[in-house]
């Protein structure tokens, strides 16, 4: 059965990262699993189901959220922003909060407010609103990620970083937190932004190139999943070029478990215990690096 399970992990991962076809992906399934209804049973413990492992209410009273709209970099822009009711006086870090390659889901609003909870003036970008946002389907939700002007969402993130650093109430100091595809995209961010990102955490992000190291100027703090073959063959070298070129970069491996560990929605790939470990350090992080 952990044979079957981390096989069928594999063909998930295939289908989700490499834009495979449906069609194609569900006839490896049943062939693995012997049947159209273990197949289908099986997909759906991989797959996400957000409203299972939802852990901040939205209207949870000790919060502030509000879905923000506007244009930045030319484009339709949105984002979900959540912010404690009470910061006691506190001048606080804001994170951008990048979402997987799924979009801007209910789960990723869901971290948003858990962020918030931790004590950040959290903020999730939409990056599909230049394609008119993030839909339900998230077959089509991967399909528009797939054609994504990277360079436009780079600039409507660092757009959000300058406004950030604005804000009032704020410390000045922006981070980011992403996961997957996100993960990826604040490794980018990372090179791209310069001083305007303070902190980066990437979860389980494939990385830029290790000649990328040397302009980065946040600290990083990454996390890399011990049976994430395909992501840790560019995040560890990405690690040590990081080390190398004096960045100051914390990376963890978490042994035994799979790429995206710490979605709770997915419940054959969700790990308690590093899931945990991996926040704690990431809260930890965050508020080293960004408090006022």
């Amino acid at each position: 059965m952990t044979d079957l399970r981390e096989r069928a992990v594999a063909l998930y991962d295939a289908f989700t990262h490499e834009h495979r076809d449906r069609r194609a992906f569900m006839r490896e399934m049943m062939a693995l699993t012997g049947s159209a209804v273990a197949a289908e049973a099986l997909v759906a413990a991989i797959a996400a189901s957000p409203a299972a492992a939802q852990q901040v209410k939205p209207d949870d009273p000790r919060l502030r959220t509000e879905t923000a709209t506007g244009v930045e970099a030319g484009k339709p822009a949105a984002a979900y922003v959540a912010v404690p009711g009470d910061a006691g006086g506190r001048k606080l870090g804001t994170v951008l909060v990048i979402h997987e390659n799924r979009g801007l889901t209910e789960h990723i609003r869901d971290v948003t407010r858990r962020l918030a909870l931790a004590g950040f003036r959290a903020v999730a970008p939409d990056f599909l609103a230049p394609q008119g946002g993030t839909p339900a389907d998230e077959d089509r939700a991967r399909e528009m990620i797939a054609s994504t002007d990277m360079d436009l969402a780079l600039r409507q993130a660092q757009a959000a970083l300058a406004s950030a650093a604005e804000q009032r109430d704020g410390s000045g100091k922006v981070g980011a937190v992403g996961f997957c595809w996100g993960g990826a995209f604040v490794n980018r961010l990372a090179v791209a932004a310069g001083p305007a990102l303070t902190a980066g955490v990437a979860y389980y992000g494939p990385a830029p190139s290790p000649s990328e190291a040397s302009r980065v100027q946040a600290a990083l703090m990454l996390h890399y999943a011990g049976k994430d073959q395909r992501v840790n063959a560019t995040g560890l070298p990405w690690a040590e070029a990081l080390n190398a070129a004096g960045k100051p970069v914390d990376a963890y491996v978490y042994p035994d478990v799979d790429h995206a560990f710490n979605n709770d929605t997915s419940v054959e790939r969700y790990n308690a215990a590093a899931a945990k470990l991996a926040w704690d350090r990431t809260t930890q992080f965050l508020h080293t690096r960004l408090d006022g």
